[in-house]
Order: structure tokens, then sequence, then C-alpha cells
């Protein structure tokens, strides 16, 4: 390292350089994550992980950096706003609006601009470029959601939040609607001050899960989880949960809108967010009419696209069938009879269950 800069002016730097590239925040952690690894070992052993397979697959690389990427002996965290430039104020009553709308269809936030991982990566590689400049050679690797990284754990230990009770970050000044990301580098950098804790007795994302996903402060048993279902798993969706999902398609927010913190949460300066057109407030029976071809197009550069055609079938199948049993909709039962045939086994489960009449599921609204 260049001895005119000391390793604490080299993070100011760093700080300095990601607030130019759009990142909120800029944090810094040790490669200790130790402690973490009980809680990750009992988390994997119970299965609430579900069929993620890779969660479990590099065992305790994911609490080991060191382990991950050899010579690693600090990772530089970034936090990233994604909620759309022109979200307006109020943002979260009108998301929970939609959810009493049986025949609309609800794509999480984060999901309805740009792939974030692209977005991130690319930013983050730009940071990587500007220190490597700054310091001669630097053995670097970065990271957006795409390896076993403990991302949330090294995130709170550099400063960029506390864990919710919904497990996820959150911040004072910008709650939870941001993205994370890292660096893993080969230098000794002085790690950034975590914060305290700030969510009280206040238990309203555990109370609002449609799913009971949180089936404790701080402990998310993915299977169950909306998110995890309509994006992550791959096969049926338990009959039992199907009805719960309402007419979410892709993920979930319900734990993020009620968040007291979230009416801090900041809008993106990027464009990369923006909402695309047909990704909010769409009807169910018009995404449900996508070709693959239709689909592949909407979808490009989205993070959408990673679920493939025969997943936003079987999602959108539940919603429709879900809205069936909110009131009659002959449109919305033409909908669903249309694919009754489709090649896809799976489609054509999800379709014949939303179609069945012979038990009440009735749409959850909001109390």
């Amino acid at each position: 390292m260049n001895v005119a800069l000391d390793a604490a002016q080299l993070v100011s730097q760093i700080q300095a350089w990601g607030q130019e590239l759009a990142f909120s925040q800029i944090g810094v952690a040790g490669v200790d994550l130790s402690a973490a690894e009980p809680g990750l070992q009992a988390w994997l052993s119970a299965g609430c992980h579900g069929d993620m397979a890779y969660m479990a697959a590099h065992g305790m690389k994911r609490a080991r950096p060191a382990e991950l990427v050899p010579g690693t002996l600090s990772v530089i965290t970034a936090r990233m706003d994604y909620l759309p430039r022109a979200t307006p104020e109020g943002w979260q009553a009108l998301e929970l609006q939609r959810l009493e709308r049986p025949g609309e269809a609800v794509v999480s936030l984060y999901a309805r601009g740009r792939d974030y991982h692209k977005v991130l990566r690319n930013r983050l590689q730009t940071l990587s470029e500007r220190i490597q400049a700054a310091v001669g050679p630097l053995g670097h690797r970065v990271f957006t959601d795409s390896a076993p990284v403990l991302e949330a754990e090294l995130a709170q230990r550099s400063g960029q939040g506390w864990r919710g009770k919904h497990t996820l970050l959150l911040h004072r000044e910008a709650g939870s609607m941001f993205f994370l990301g890292e660096i893993y580098v080969d230098l000794a950098l002085p790690a950034t001050e975590a914060v305290s804790e700030h969510c009280g007795a206040c238990s309203a994302c555990i109370d609002i899960c449609p799913t009971q996903a949180i089936t404790a402060p701080h402990r998310l048993d993915a299977r169950r989880c909306i998110s995890y279902l309509t994006i992550e798993h791959a096969g049926a969706i338990p009959e039992d949960l199907r009805p719960l999902m309402g007419n979410r398609i892709y993920g979930c927010d319900d734990c993020q809108l009620v968040c007291p913190w979230n009416k801090f949460a900041q809008r993106s300066p990027l464009p990369d967010f923006d909402e695309r057109e047909g990704l909010s407030g769409a009807a169910l029976v018009e995404l449900f009419a996508w070709s693959e071809t239709e689909f592949l197009q909407r979808t490009e550069g989205s993070p959408i696209r990673r679920i493939g055609h025969e997943r936003w079938l079987r999602n959108i199948a539940v919603a429709l069938g879900n809205a069936l049993r909110a009131g009659p909709d002959e449109r919305v039962a033409q909908a669903l009879r249309a694919r009754a045939d489709h090649p896809s086994a799976l489609v054509r489960e999800h379709v014949a269950w939303a179609l069945a009449d012979d038990f009440p599921h009735p749409f959850r609204r909001l109390a």
C-alpha cells in the first residue's frame, strides 16, 4: 500500500468513491465470523433453507471469508437504496392496498426494475478498480448475493444497520429497502463501527407475515416464506400455503411494508430501479397470457427472468385461484381453462387446483 495513504485514510477514500458510485453507505468488516457459525448450523440442521441446497453445500465457508477466498483480510460492505425515483409519499399504504385487489398481480418492489445483481456487481467492480489504482496490485472478489456469503452478518458488523426480527437489515435513516454487496480484499483495513438495535418491543413484521414464516424473532423458515416459494422453490407449492399467497406472484414485501423504520426508506437516484411497464398494477389474467417468448422479452435484464416461464405460470395460477375464491370471475376462469392442458405437469397441477370448487379459500384481506 502507498505509505502516503494509511489504512484509515483509505477507508475514508473508499467511502467517498462509493458515494460517487451511488452506494448509500460503505463499511468494513473483519473476517472472524465464528460467533455466527452455531446459529447458521442450527438453521441448516432444522432444514429452514428448504430446497436451497447451495446454502448447505459449502458448509461453514459461508461464515469463513478467508476460506472462501484465500488471502482475504477484510470485507468491504456496500449498501444501495432501491426504491424507484418516482415512489410517492405514503408508498407503504399504497402497496398494502394492492393486496386487497385480488385481480391485480403483485411483484415485490425490488424486482420491478433492472436486475440488481448486474447493477451492484458492475459498480462494486468499478470501486475495486479505483482501490487497486490507489494501492497497487489488489487481491479481491466481488459478491452480490451470488456466493456463500453471510451478507447480513457482514453488513451488521460493519455498521450498515442491525438485524430486524424479520432477519433483514434495518437502518435508522433508510429502513430496509436496499441491496447489499461485498468486496473481499487482501488488505488489512480497520473495521467500521457496528450500530445498536432499535426494534424494541415491535413485532409488526412477525404479526403480518401471511404464512407465519417468521417463527420467532430473528428466525425465518424459508420453506414457509412467499418470497422463497415464488422464487427459489422449483416444485409444487404446498397446498396449505397457496391460499395464503393471495395475489403475490413474485416475492413478498409484507414484513417491510409494515415496518415503522421504512417510513425513512430512501429513493434510488438511479434509473435502473425505476418500475418497468407491466410489472406494477397489471392484471393477473394479462400476465398469465404471456407466451414464453413474451415472458423472456418482457423480463430481459430483470431478476424475474431467473424463475423461468413455467414457475411464472405456476405462481400466477395460484393467484388466479385465490382471485376466483374471492368472487366469481368468468375472465379469470377462462384464463385458467386456457392453460389446463399446458405441457408442464407443474402448471397443470396448479391450474387444476385454481379451478377446483370443492373447498373454500377466502382471499386474505388485511384487517
